[in-house]
């Protein structure tokens, strides 16, 4: 698919890989971009164009799929992480929320945007992922289980969307430079290089993309027997 001249939307575009997103559709020839975020007064950006838009409200989407009826390409990027759930006690309003936003919310934006996208010729639907969609840990299951629902949604959506001509790519990616990873040490890529990886397999017409070198290797390994894995 030719980015150069399209029209996209990038939900979560004020901050993060959504804003990383942003910027590089505008660099690669995009002639607008809307920021689907809950608050436009967020989006700094001058050259990007506000859209309220609640993932998790079915109206909010409703209206900003209204608007925004010229869009070729939509980025399913809106996300969270599901602190608060403990694994074996505490409540589950952390992991309720996570699949609320995060698998639900790209369903909702998804169902709203896909007649949006048949009617401008098919174009690209892509959908921010992680590596925890193929590995769990006790210490953020139920972030993990939100993104394993989401590649499996993923999936479903690249069969259903086929015959309009749409190409869905499912981006993977471990910890990214952003405020949602500022907990850990552990070695990070950038939002930019996600970015970059992202539009080149929206050009080229690939169904995914394996951001780093542990993403990788996680999805190489999952044809292999159960095991305990020290980390990601």
């Amino acid at each position: 698919m030719d980015i150069n001249g399209s029209v996209a939307l990038v939900t979560g575009a004020n901050r993060g890989i959504g804003r990383a997103f942003a910027r590089e559709l505008l660099n690669r020839g995009a002639a607008k971009v809307y920021a689907g975020v809950r608050d436009p007064a967020t989006v700094t950006d001058a050259d990007l164009i506000p859209l309220r838009l609640d993932v998790t409200d079915e109206e909010s989407v409703a209206a900003a799929a209204a608007v925004a009826g010229d869009v070729s390409i939509v980025i399913n990027n809106a996300g969270i992480g599901g602190s608060g759930t403990q694994l074996l006690e505490g409540a589950f309003d952390g992991a309720r929320q996570a699949m609320d936003v995060n698998y639900f919310g790209t369903w909702a934006v998804s169902r709203a945007f896909a007649p949006v996208l048949a009617r401008n010729g098919g174009g690209a639907l892509v959908n921010m992922l992680s590596v925890a969609s193929w590995v769990g840990q006790p210490q953020f299951a139920g972030y993990a289980a939100s993104k394993a629902a989401q590649w499996s949604l993923t999936d479903a959506l690249r069969k259903g969307l086929r015959d309009q001509g749409t190409l869905v790519v499912g981006v993977h990616a471990g910890f990214v430079d952003t405020d949602l990873s500022a907990w850990t040490d552990a070695p990070k890529i950038s939002a930019a290089t996600v970015a970059e990886l992202t539009m080149d397999a929206v050009i080229r017409g690939e169904l995914e993309v394996l951001a780093d070198e542990g993403t990788r290797l996680a999805k190489a390994a999952l044809s292999d027997p159960p095991s305990l894995p020290s980390g990601l």
